[in-house]
């Protein structure tokens, strides 16, 4: 198939669904108010709580739902094919994903901008709630540790990205100063912010920041200080800061980066048009686990993910000035992250065979290209495997536009690390959240003070990545995060769905996507001790087991009030 026709099919879909579905839910289900007090107007505090721009929102709230996700996960599912991986990008995006993170941001303006775990303890009891918050803190406390680990090992592998990305934090800062200290319209300012920072990305490629030729030390312990600078500047500083001096003027430059990026690639599927050599499906990969379920777990941003939730729920909802404007932002972010997973489709499936160096230094063009890379689920393996093939991919593309190699390679790289940022800062900013709702629930004080907060949100994180002594401690809990993350999901629509028959709303629009979402969790769950089982990894076996009884006690929990509910009607 030609790319080109697969980029049309279903930006086109998506746009159709924005317009048909999305405005249906809006005006019939979640019943959108524009004359509704948000909690950024009742409780602006210009901390946490800040009335915000659609367009400044949409900006902050995109790039901390997009992280690497809609990267990693197609790269590593298009080894089953690029037809499934695209199927369930499409249909997910827009009847689960947009859907879940759409009703998340709705009913927690609804709840003075609590997060979903919290709202958990009015939809159905407080026992539920504290459940619920400790599953959030877990899979959060992962998130960190692992982004952290996955900047650092970033700035190993592209150290041209190193200038870039850090000094986007003093452009945001003056961005930030420039449109809320001085009150100028934030258009021209933002245009010039993404002019230098693509300057910088310049720089960089002529001045690349290798510490380990800077400060003479080896390669492991590069590693650890890259991740200790992440944790303390890039995670903690974007936390503890009011939202608007650098968060959100940074996930604003960050947005116009993905827009750039994405129109990049856009402009060189139509100018290349290239033929996808990837096959449509693969069955049979050595080493794979199941297609089914996993290829629902593996790929969650892009299509559904419990992680969204949390954004929604966490730093978006204090921030919407309007429920007019949830629409535009929940539901139009998701598929414009559903778009930019089948661009990372593209150009890994056909920018690729456009060339990629193989093993002995060869340019391997067309199907011979996809096949090198993507032999066996082994070989795809790997943060810089899956992050190279995207990376190669969309600078093959992007070249046809002009643009030389190195700056291809070194553009596309920076949109990735600053991604891993975005997405860093809003966890642990969440997580703070997370730690002051269970402090509070203790009557632990000192916890819900705003720095005492992120602080244990950051040295927690910062623990488990350090308690073997390398950094990659989190690791070792990493193959639970997928399952956990859609946990999330078929939970956080679990509480929609009950808040919807609450109000005596049909809610077979979040009912079904629920259903679905929890059979695919446990199914994941249960192939994944199974195999910790067998294999003696005791380990994940007696936390997976812990969280997929936390899983049934809460699915429990809600059944019991969906039968008062319908008891009642």
């Amino acid at each position: 198939m030609n790319s080109l026709v697969l980029a049309g099919l279903v930006m086109g879909g998506y746009l159709l669904a924005y317009h048909t579905y999305g405005k249906f839910l809006a005006r019939k289900i979640f019943k959108i108010n524009p004359d509704a007090v948000c909690p950024s107007t009742a409780f602006q505090d210009n901390f946490d709580f800040v009335p915000t721009k659609k367009e400044i929102l949409f900006g902050h709230h995109f790039t901390s739902i997009a992280g690497l996700g809609p990267i990693v996960g197609p790269a590593i599912a298009i080894i089953w094919g690029w037809v499934p991986a695209v199927i369930w990008i499409f249909f997910g995006a827009i009847f689960f994903g947009a859907v879940h993170d759409f009703g998340a941001l709705i009913i927690s303006l609804r709840a003075k901008g609590r997060s979903i775990g919290d709202i958990t303890g009015d939809v159905i009891n407080a026992r539920s709630r504290i459940l619920f918050l400790l599953i959030i803190f877990f899979a959060l406390l992962i998130v960190i540790a692992v982004f952290g680990l996955i900047m650092a090992i970033l700035f190993t592998m592209y150290p041209v990205a190193v200038i870039p990305v850090w000094f986007e934090i003093i452009i945001a800062f003056c961005l930030g100063h420039i449109v809320y200290k001085r009150g100028i319209d934030i258009l021209w300012p933002s245009i010039i912010a993404v002019i230098i920072m693509y300057l910088t990305i310049v720089a960089g490629v002529y001045w690349p920041v290798d510490l380990k030729i800077i400060l003479g030390i080896s390669a492991e312990y590069e590693l650890i200080t890259w991740i200790i600078i992440v944790l303390l500047f890039s995670s903690w500083l974007a936390s503890s800061l009011p939202v608007q001096t650098l968060m959100q003027p940074r996930d604003f430059i960050n947005s116009h980066q993905l827009l750039i990026a994405m129109a990049l690639l856009c402009s060189g599927i139509l100018i290349a048009h290239p033929s996808i050599v990837a096959p449509a499906t693969n069955f049979s990969v050595k080493g794979a686990p199941p297609i089914l379920p996993f290829i629902f777990v593996i790929i969650a941003c892009g299509a559904i993910s419990g992680f969204h939730s949390l954004v929604s729920s966490g730093t978006t909802s204090k921030q919407c000035a309007s429920e007019a404007d949830a629409q535009f932002i929940g539901y139009g972010s998701l598929l414009m992250e559903g778009t930019l997973a089948t661009l990372v489709i593209i150009a890994i499936s056909a920018g690729i065979g456009l060339g990629l160096p193989g093993s002995s230094g060869e340019i391997l063009i067309g199907k011979a290209a996809f096949i090198h890379h993507y032999s066996s689920w082994e070989a795809a393996s790997g943060l810089g495997s899956k992050l190279g093939a995207f990376i190669y991919g969309s600078a093959n593309m992007i070249q046809v536009c002009g643009i030389p190699n190195d700056i291809a390679i070194a553009i596309m790289s920076v949109f990735v690390v600053s991604f891993a940022s975005t997405t860093i800062d809003t966890a642990t900013r969440i997580q703070r959240y997370v730690v002051v709702e269970l402090a509070g629930s203790y009557n632990f004080k000192f916890l819900t003070k705003r720095q005492a907060g992120t602080a244990f949100a950051v040295i927690t994180a910062g623990f488990l990545a350090f308690y073997d002594g390398t950094g990659k401690g989190a690791l070792k809990l990493w193959p639970l995060f997928g399952s956990v993350n859609q946990l999330l999901a078929s939970l956080s629509l679990m509480i929609i769905t009950i808040y919807l028959a609450k109000q005596k709303i049909r809610a077979v629009y979040t009912f079904l996507p629920m259903i679905f979402m929890i059979v695919i969790t446990c199914w994941a769950l249960i192939l994944n001790l199974n195999n910790f089982f067998l294999t003696g990894n005791w380990l994940l076996f007696f936390i997976g087991i812990f969280i997929f009884a936390l899983q049934v006690w809460l699915i429990i929990e809600g059944l019991i009030i969906w039968k008062k509910i319908k008891s009642l009607q």
